[in-house]
């Protein structure tokens, strides 16, 4: 399996600070961090298990986290040189903030805060680690949005979340288009 699409995770988060003060919005801290969680797991299915960024999200008592990105932008914002996201990951980011970007950061923690992959780590005690193979096979049903168990949320299918690319046609017509991604065997 080949490696992260981006060098660090803080390249995922100052993405959506980035994005939200372009749109004029203050992003909040677990809003950013929720976001960086669905674009982990919801690249992980696009992709076949690869990370989106070298990460490991945890159940913290407010919703998964990324400890160190957490840890090192409680106080400000670092200053760390931050590369720009390659245009495949840059397209996938703006799919993520086009679906979930509207949200509050409290909607969206009850949201991700009702997923089984965070659920059933935070049941297994504070700051346990959220392994990604949950996550990829919560994220990746098409019928997740029948939840589990009734105090479980549904997430959206990964469809419904990515953005396709318009193509133009050989007659010259915008044409949507998705990534081929085959069906696995199991």
């Amino acid at each position: 399996m080949a490696g992260a699409a981006v060098e660090s995770s803080f390249d995922v988060a100052y993405w959506f600070v980035d994005r939200a003060l372009n749109e004029n919005e203050y992003i909040q801290p677990q809003k950013t961090q929720r976001l960086m969680y669905l674009a982990q797991a919801y690249f992980a299915v696009a992709y076949n298990g690869r990370k989106l960024m070298p990460a490991v999200f945890v159940a913290d008592q407010f919703g998964p986290t990324e400890p160190n990105v957490f840890r090192a932008c409680a106080i400000q914002r670092p200053a760390i040189d931050v590369i720009p996201v390659p245009p495949l990951v840059n397209q996938f980011l703006d799919s993520i903030w086009r679906r979930f970007g509207s949200l509050s950061a409290d909607a969206l923690s009850r949201h991700v805060n009702g997923h089984s992959p965070y659920q059933d780590a935070f049941a297994k005690g504070v700051k346990t680690e959220i392994p990604l193979p949950d996550m990829i096979e919560f994220y990746g049903r098409k019928a997740n949005a029948e939840p589990e168990r009734s105090t479980r949320i549904g997430a959206p299918p990964i469809e419904r979340v990515l953005r396709p690319r318009t193509m133009v046609s050989q007659a010259g017509k915008p044409v949507s288009v998705h990534q081929w991604r085959p069906k696995s065997s199991s």
